[in-house]
């Protein structure tokens, strides 16, 4: 009887052994992207860079951003260990505002979800701001 039991004890340990899975892990080339001071109705297209350093496929389920004026794209097909993929990110450079804005990643990579931000100006070369309208009337003055 005890050599049953001693046999069932290393069998299970050895299943928890041999169970420890692989993984996907994503590491991103920058996390921030700053589009600095664009002009209106510029490319606003922009790419986060990446590779799986993990030793599973990584599998992005889905990429998020927290505004309809900034559209992510992502691969659909797993990205295998050691390969590189990217995100497509697309701002609506249309609208003159500052730039602000989240991506979450969402995958089966050890840390399973991911924020990347953007950041930046979009300004309208055609308006001048009350700051540049005031210092040019001091000027010539």
């Amino acid at each position: 009887m005890k050599n049953v039991i001693t046999i069932l004890f290393i069998a299970v340990m050895s299943l928890g052994i041999s169970a420890q899975e692989k993984v996907a892990k994503i590491e991103f080339k920058t996390d921030v992207i700053d589009y600095g001071t664009i002009e209106k109705g510029s490319d606003g297209v922009r790419i986060f860079e990446f590779t799986n350093t993990g030793d599973a496929p990584l599998v992005i389920s889905n990429v998020k951003s927290t505004c309809g004026c900034t559209v992510p794209a992502w691969p659909k097909k797993p990205v295998m260990p050691g390969e590189t993929g990217e995100i497509k990110v697309k701002y609506d450079t249309k609208r003159v505002n500052p730039i602000r804005k989240t991506i979450t990643v969402y995958s089966n990579a050890e840390t399973p979800t991911v924020a990347l931000k953007i950041k930046g100006q979009v300004v309208d070369p055609n308006k001048t701001s009350v700051l540049e309208k005031k210092s040019k009337s001091m000027v010539e003055q």
